[in-house]
């Protein structure tokens, strides 16, 4: 189980957070490091010297311009974030881990130091997540936070917690699967002038986005809805 969990950096500003994240993970039986535009050139001396002993999961690490292809092999993202956001998803804390089917891909998704997530990079989650803090002083550093989450999800898999899962004949849905019927439907929706006007264009996408992430989707309910959006591209006779 410790080989499903992903933990992602979206646009890490300093060399010296990237290499604590590495060491934290590692420290808890992780491996596996996903950075999302990282500002610093990467990997840099910097990373390595300050990662103390994880030069592995440096060498390792995954790096991405976008999102999207970051998310290609992960069934649940959860997004972490010390604001509550007034969208429609699922708000946990570190309490609910437990009820994560750890079988599943999990992707951890941690904000820039400066700014955190935005609600474009909350659109892609299925859930997000507060770790308790100060309610007057809510600001994590980036590897405190990477730390916290590590070792909350390493005890509870070495708990080896009896954790529920759906029927074996129910296959979920994989993001990248989500994201090419997704895709089908804006293009269709585009074909069609739908998105206006233009000024609202980003936010409809972040909407509709954020409404297939979190259905939690089937591959076969994924392929349905394709078909129904392929079929709306074609012309009536």
């Amino acid at each position: 189980m410790f080989n499903n969990i992903s933990f992602i950096l979206h646009k890490p500003q300093l060399s010296e957070n990237i290499g604590a994240c590495a060491r934290a993970i590692k420290n808890f039986n992780f491996d596996k490091l996903i950075l999302v535009d990282p500002k610093p050139s990467f990997p840099n001396d910097k990373i390595i010297a300050t990662s103390v002993g994880a030069k592995d999961i440096i060498k390792k690490s995954k790096v991405f311009d976008t999102m999207e292809p970051a998310l290609e092999k992960i069934d649940y993202l959860i997004a972490t974030t010390s604001r509550f956001r007034n969208k429609n998803i699922k708000h946990i804390q570190l309490k609910d881990l437990k009820k994560i089917n750890y079988n599943k891909k999990i992707g951890f998704l941690f904000g820039s130091e400066a700014s955190g997530l935005s609600n474009n990079e909350i659109s892609y989650a299925n859930y997000t997540m507060q770790i308790p803090s100060n309610s007057e002083f809510k600001s994590l550093n980036l590897s405190h936070s990477v730390i916290i989450v590590a070792q909350a999800v390493f005890n509870l898999l070495n708990l080896n917690l009896k954790i529920y899962s759906k029927s074996k004949k129910i296959t979920q849905a994989s993001k990248k699967q989500i994201q090419l019927m997704l895709n089908l439907c804006i293009k269709n929706l585009e074909d069609r002038n739908f998105f206006k006007p233009k000024e609202k264009r980003a936010i409809m996408l972040e909407n509709l986005r954020s409404i297939f992430y979190r259905m939690e989707l089937s591959e076969k309910e994924t392929r349905i809805l394709s078909s129904v959006f392929a079929s709306l591209s074609k012309k009536v006779d």
